[in-house]
């Protein structure tokens, strides 16, 4: 049995290309495996709240002496890691905004980052410690920023790659819905080639 972790962010709902393609992608990876568990977190309907003071104080202060607020904020941190690492496939949808990514998703990376539990240092250099999965990265771009004038001002992909690469995750397989904003012929033809490559990906076997 797969556990596969799906994490949308964009703000379009039910209209967004990213989550399209991801959830395509999800029910290509468990057709093969009908035990398969799917956790989904859409981050744009259920956002979390932005880090603040409660979850950095709550990182260096003994159990006992936490307030509440600060024990939630870790306690939430405990549950998206947990959920990560219980994965063995994640599939991120994200939409960019102005050239990065959501600020949700931003948010969820940002509860995931802790020092002892998805990363460590060791001889003064960060080691990822969640490896061994698979992740997919299902992205929406309103221009083409795969190359052309453009690709310089791609900071979703190498954002995210960055992300990931720091806690361990370092496979990783991208499909692009690219020119979305050019028209609703250009977006079909582009959502339609992001699905021919999402049905060549493998399904799991059970």
């Amino acid at each position: 049995m797969s556990n596969v972790l799906l994490i949308t962010s964009s703000p379009r709902g039910e209209l967004s290309y990213s989550s399209k393609v991801a959830r395509a992608l999800v029910d290509r990876l468990t057709a093969g495996d009908p035990a398969a568990r799917v956790v989904v977190r859409d981050l744009a309907a259920e956002p979390l709240p932005h880090i603040g003071g409660d979850f950095l104080a709550s990182l260096g202060a003994p159990a006992e002496s936490r307030s509440p607020a600060q024990a939630a904020a870790l306690a939430l941190s405990d549950r998206l890691i947990a959920e990560i690492k219980a994965a063995d496939v994640i599939v991120i949808a994200s939409a960019m905004i102005n050239f990065g990514i959501a600020s949700t998703l931003k948010t969820w990376f940002d509860y995931l980052l802790r020092a002892g539990e998805t990363f460590a240092y060791v001889d003064h250099r960060p080691v990822g410690l969640v490896t061994g999965k698979k992740v997919y990265l299902a992205q929406a771009r309103g221009g083409v920023y795969s190359d052309g004038p453009l690709q310089a001002a791609n900071f979703q992909e190498p954002h995210l790659r960055t992300l990931l690469g720091f806690i361990g995750l370092t496979d990783v397989e991208a499909i692009a819905v690219e020119g979305v904003a050019f028209g609703p012929d250009v977006a079909e033809k582009a959502f339609a080639s992001a699905l021919d490559r999402v049905s060549a990906i493998p399904a799991q076997a059970a």
